[in-house]
């Protein structure tokens, strides 16, 4: 695991935050450097394994469906262009940070985590299975585990701190905290994104279970797309042509990781377990599978 890089360290830019997975750093008053590394967290737990060109990956998922969104829906988001050595010049210390960096715009990240859901699955079908209804959505008697909605469903949840829970919440909450008209675009902008992705991702054989979103705004209030999108981090990814309603299926995404971990004695509380070869390999090849598929050209 020679070309993983677990955290980052860019001696002449300040380090402003060190996410589960991506670590920012301030450029200059415009600008954020994004790092995304090959840390994995599970069950809001940053593991000590790293996955092998995850960050790589990752980056490169989410820069494709920025571009798309941007193309096909209008949508802006947060990509400058700008190259890494304009802000990394020293070649030994952006080697490690080459394919997994993004030069940012600096934006206002919106407190609120926008989850569009097309499956029953997670916690939206615990919340199912008690109520009859997601975030406060009444959805049909009847359904089963991993059961196709009748139509996506925006399901907000909050953002919450480097290993603290996010938590479901209903649209009423989210027009408290951000005003009715930011909460409809935020609203309107997911389901639109999930609709358009979700058609697409299925002519290549994926099925996009649910994800999450975040959004930022400019100073003009402007909103853009953020962080990172329709990953199998912030994604749940199932093969098609594997899938079938009733029982949680396969997927692209770090689900395989939570079944191992759920299989051991572990409380789901720091210091997390250490995953074997076997385990990482088969999540590299999962998230690799995951870009192949989706970014081949048809």
């Amino acid at each position: 695991m020679n070309d993983t890089l677990l955290e980052s360290h860019i001696p002449d830019l300040q380090l402003v935050h060190r996410g589960k997975v991506r670590d920012l750093y301030a450029v200059d008053a415009d600008h954020w450097l994004m790092v995304t590394t090959d840390r994995l967290s599970a069950f809001d737990v940053i593991l000590p394994t790293p996955v092998p060109d995850k960050g790589r990956v990752l980056t490169e998922i989410t820069c494709f469906w920025m571009d798309k969104v941007q193309r096909e829906l209008g949508i802006p988001n947060q990509l400058t262009g700008i190259p890494l050595a304009e802000v990394v010049p020293d070649p030994a210390i952006r080697a490690p940070l080459e394919g997994r960096s993004l030069v940012i715009r600096r934006l206002e990240a919106l407190p609120v985590e926008a989850v569009v859901r097309g499956y029953l699955i997670g916690s939206g079908w615990n919340d199912y299975r008690t109520s009859g209804k997601v975030c406060g959505i009444a959805l049909p008697a009847g359904l089963e585990l991993a059961a196709r909605l009748p139509e996506p469903i925006f399901t907000p949840s909050t953002k919450a701190e480097v290993g603290d829970h996010d938590a479901n919440i209903d649209f009423a909450t989210v027009i408290e905290t951000l005003g009715r008209e930011r909460a409809d675009a935020v609203r309107d902008a997911s389901l639109a994104i999930y609709a358009m992705a979700r058609d697409f991702a299925a002519e290549r054989g994926i099925l996009i279970a649910d994800t999450k979103f975040e959004f930022g705004v400019d100073g003009t209030g402007r909103l853009h797309l953020i962080d990172e999108v329709l990953t199998p981090d912030s994604s749940r990814f199932w093969p098609a042509d594997r899938y079938a309603p009733g029982r949680s299926p396969d997927s692209f995404d770090k689900q395989y990781v939570r079944d191992y971990l759920e299989g051991l004695n572990w409380d789901k509380q720091p210091p997390a377990p250490e995953l074997p070869p076997e385990v990482v390999e088969q999540t590299a090849r999962r998230y690799r599978e995951a870009l192949e598929r989706l970014t081949r050209k048809a």
